[in-house]
């Protein structure tokens, strides 16, 4: 990988890490699921007179829109409105992976491999040890249960676009954007339903430049922005490359939600912490570490 583009994917886990503390900041004035609707909106009116529509089906662009797009960020942003710390929601959320490897399982029948399984226990414990640690910062059982039916979703929605992908469909930048009209609509009647019109309109009426700087940016920054320079990195460069830099997101998301929102972790949830780490380190490289000591083996046969 160059140096642009080493630069490029330090860029993107900064503007990802510092999601999370945005979205602390917007549920302070917005009800979690209109702010959901109005990051969509503004992804899909502004993205789409920039970006073609992709050659996706709509029913392909549908799944994907209700489980990568609305089940994710419903349930992130409800999580942290209901008191989920924003640094501990950065990790926890990136146990995605391993629900990935799960659905995928089930729904595509892949085969498991043993280093997928150890991964999937160390996690376990992991998430297991951060769910029961006290917390220094307050963290709410809702909010916790919210972000791993976050992480499942977004699971789910790696699973739906892997099928996209093997549909010969491009699963890029634009399926990000037009399936954003798709997701809008779902984020809109779940708002309606437990937020109510009350809350809605007052929200509109009294909407506070806080909360319109964490839309700009959650639509902006974190969406059209960041997901186009990840699809050009992914263009440019190996998936083998590409995909480990998103270790380095829960990373940054504690680090900001430390300085900004003075959030605090126990040394409990340090220890899940650890294990939910080494558990992606290890699903991450260990079958690559595998492949390249076979291949070595068989070259010096």
């Amino acid at each position: 990988m160059s140096l642009k583009d080493s630069l490029l994917g330090l860029l993107i886990i900064s503007i990802w890490g510092f999601n999370f503390t945005v979205i602390a900041w917007g549920v302070e004035d917005l009800p979690p699921l209109l702010m959901g609707a109005g990051r969509f909106l503004l992804v899909a009116s502004i993205g789409s007179l920039f970006v073609r529509k992709p050659d996706i089906p709509w029913k392909w662009m549908a799944a994907y829109a209700l489980t990568l797009c609305f089940g994710q960020f419903a349930f992130l942003f409800s999580a942290i409105a209901f008191g989920m710390p924003a640094g501990l929601a950065s990790i926890v959320l990136q146990s995605q992976a391993l629900f990935t490897i799960v659905i995928a399982v089930l729904v595509l029948n892949e085969k498991i491999n043993p280093v997928q399984i150890l991964a999937i226990m160390i996690a376990g414990i992991g998430l297991t040890v951060i769910g029961a640690s006290k917390s220094e910062t307050e963290m709410t059982a809702i909010g916790f249960a919210f972000t791993l039916a976050s992480a499942s979703s977004w699971g789910l929605g790696n699973v739906m676009n892997k099928k996209i992908n093997q549909l010969g469909y491009k699963a890029n930048v634009g399926l990000v954007v037009w399936s954003a009209w798709v997701a809008l609509i779902p984020f809109i009647i779940a708002s309606f339903i437990f937020e109510g019109s009350e809350a809605i309109y007052e929200s509109i009426v009294n909407i506070t430049w806080p909360a319109i700087g964490a839309l700009l940016y959650l639509a902006g920054a974190a969406s059209i922005i960041a997901y186009s320079l990840w699809s050009y990195l992914l263009q440019h460069n190996s998936a083998s490359q590409v995909a480990p830099l998103t270790l380095g997101v829960p990373v940054v998301g504690i680090l900001c939600a430390s300085y900004f929102l003075d959030e605090k972790i126990s040394e409990g949830q340090w220890w899940g912490i650890a294990l939910v780490m080494v558990a992606l380190l290890i699903n991450t490289f260990a079958g690559r570490l595998k492949n390249v000591l076979a291949l070595r083996q068989a070259q010096g046969e």
